[in-house]
């Protein structure tokens, strides 16, 4: 009798371990079953609007933002998008929903457009023709110089334009030093981000650092979207990566990139960031292609094809607004730099400042002498939609603004002294106007300025 009732003692603590597994794995069975309901239910607009590209996946994996950001993001399960390329097609477009690209409830910071040294207003002045201390470098010793830059190559007579130096009103620049300039960017990265005009910027800063830099110590590298000069003995290198819209686009090949429609992520910017997040001094740029009519935008969580339709000011604004949103969130202020330049303005019409003109850039020798002078290829809507998106930033974002300045300098343009890509037409040919280059600028020129400008800061 005494044993059996020490069986029953020993049989009653496995029996009520197995009920007690079987309660828990039922309670476990229906939390799990809950949460695949609401991840199923979930709205489609809530779903991960920054989904890496199956390209860059492995990089963007340690490129997270932070946890604010990832609730939402984190709730996904769809697969990557199909990145764009120039292949990339709208299945239909509509016209724009009005839909926002920054996360709920973030609210700019106060302030303006981070300064300058204080006491000095690099950016009020006027263009001093100085044949003693300019150029600052020769276009034919410069081995990387661009074709579409090199004026003298392509002919241009005149060879003024390179002897004029930017004087601010009040103050005066530190004059130029490249060891000096090497010693700032030794150990470090220096990565211009933007369109041709950035690439003109950085081909500017190469032909100014590379000189004292020897033919064995010193390397060009053509990488895709970016391109990498070395120079062994600092460990420093300058980068242009092109990316013309700041987020991902069907434009983002550097070279290939003339297409019937733009197509952009407007929530997608870890392709071009997965790029530029480890350079120790960024320089930003965006406007150009934002001028040139309607872009079509393709949201990361639309599987059909359908594209909304937005005017460039618009996408400028959403593309800016991503960009600033990393920036607010990832870019480590306190151990790095980061600079956008504001617009380049353009010359093509010559009766802004010759009145009763007709005609553009073409064949002008001297800049515009009038401080209140003030063009049209200034688009001022531009440069408020950048203001307004910088104002975000200005504890992080120093602001180059090389607006005004470059305004005056309607005689430093390639106008027809370029290589041009395709054949012209006796009848084009005739009319030289007609196919002036008022956009971009011959070296050595104006971009050198602008990265005298930011040598001041370094």
């Amino acid at each position: 009798m005494m044993q059996k009732c020490h069986r029953k003692k020993g049989h009653f603590p496995l029996m009520a371990l197995v009920l007690f597994v079987c309660i828990i794995f039922s309670i476990l069975y229906k939390e799990i079953t809950t949460i695949q309901r609401i991840r199923q239910s979930q709205p489609q607009n809530e779903v991960n609007d920054d989904q890496p590209q199956s390209s860059d996946f492995q990089l963007q994996q340690e490129f997270l933002p932070r946890p604010t950001v990832l609730l939402n993001r984190s709730l996904s399960s769809r697969a990557p998008p199909v990145p764009l390329d120039k292949s990339s097609a709208c299945s239909s477009t509509v016209e724009y929903s009005g839909r926002r690209v920054l996360p709920a409830g973030r609210t700019p910071e106060p302030g303006g457009w981070r300064g300058q040294p204080q006491g000095c207003d690099f950016f009020s002045g006027e263009w001093v023709f100085d044949n003693a201390s300019r150029p600052l470098y020769n276009e034919s010793d410069c081995p990387y110089m661009s074709d579409q830059l090199a004026c003298l190559k392509h002919g241009r007579p005149d060879v003024d334009y390179q002897y004029w130096r930017w004087q601010p009103l009040n103050c005066n620049l530190k004059r130029w030093n490249v060891t000096e300039m090497w010693e700032k960017l030794r150990g470090k990265r220096l990565m211009f981000v933007g369109d041709s005009l950035t690439r003109g910027q950085w081909i500017s800063m190469v032909c100014l650092l590379q000189s004292i830099i020897p033919a064995d110590k010193k390397s060009m590298t053509p990488q895709a979207q970016l391109t990498t000069f070395t120079a062994q003995d600092y460990n420093a290198t300058v980068e242009f990566l092109w990316a013309p819209l700041l987020v991902e686009s069907n434009s983002d090949d550097p070279v290939d990139h003339t297409l019937p429609e733009r197509i952009l992520r407007p929530d997608s910017i870890l392709r071009h960031a997965s790029q530029w997040k480890d350079a120790d001094i960024l320089v930003f740029n965006s406007y150009l292609w934002w001028r040139q009519g309607p872009v079509k935008l393709l949201w990361s969580n639309e599987d059909s094809g359908v594209c909304e339709e937005i005017d460039g000011l618009g996408g400028m604004e959403l593309a800016m607004e991503a960009w600033a949103d990393w920036m607010a969130s990832d870019f480590d202020a306190l151990n790095k730099q980061a600079f956008f330049v504001t617009m380049s303005p353009t010359h093509f019409l010559k009766e802004e400042w010759e009145p009763g003109s007709e005609g553009n850039c073409y064949n002008e020798r001297q800049p515009i002498s009038s401080e209140r002078y003030l063009g049209n290829g200034i688009h001022l809507p531009t440069m408020q939609i950048a203001e307004k998106v910088l104002r975000r930033l200005s504890s992080k974002v120093s602001v180059l603004n090389i607006t005004r300045l470059s305004d005056y300098r309607k005689d430093g343009h390639p106008t027809i002294y370029r290589k041009f890509w395709e054949m012209l037409s006796p009848e084009t040919l005739s009319k030289p106007a007609s196919y002036s280059d008022c956009i971009h600028w011959c070296l050595p020129g104006v971009p050198d300025v602008w990265n005298e400008l930011l040598f001041q800061y370094l």
